[in-house]
């Protein structure tokens, strides 16, 4: 019914560590079990393609995967494999890891950020969804 809305399916969304900073600030982790019975077992990577195949097959327009840096090579085999649009999406996790190592003086903070953003542009990523984009789209404007 919905034939003029594009569908972006969470296909390959992963049962991850570093969904947990969103959770508590949500409030929304588990207050008993986890999620992981309807997110993916991280070491299998083959589950992706079949999920995302799915998805296409029941008319997603563009697939997403979650979170994005620690699976780069899911994003590139999914890129690979589809004739759509693939998403990527930053979790705060992510987002946490570098803010915390920029505070303690350990990274240069845009230089990591927007490192951690071509990483995943370059993996297939044709969109990446980010707690950073504003800054990184002003970055990039200045050149």
């Amino acid at each position: 019914a919905f034939t003029e809305v594009p569908i972006l399916a969470y296909a390959a969304k992963y049962a991850s560590g570093f969904y947990g900073p969103f959770r508590e600030a949500a409030e929304g982790a588990p207050r008993f079990g986890d999620r992981s019975t309807y997110q993916m077992d991280p070491p299998n990577a083959d589950e992706a393609l079949r999920e995302v195949a799915q998805d296409i097959a029941e008319g997603a327009d563009a697939v997403m995967v979650k979170p994005a840096l620690p699976y780069l090579d899911i994003v590139r085999r999914v890129a690979d494999a589809v004739q759509v649009p693939v998403s990527a999406y930053q979790v705060s996790g992510e987002y946490a890891m570098v803010e915390a190592a920029a505070a303690n003086g350990w990274v240069d903070r845009e230089r990591a950020i927007l490192e951690t953003l071509v990483a995943i542009r370059r993996a297939g990523a044709g969109q990446v969804l980010t707690y950073w984009a504003v800054e990184a789209a002003r970055w990039l404007a200045r050149g």
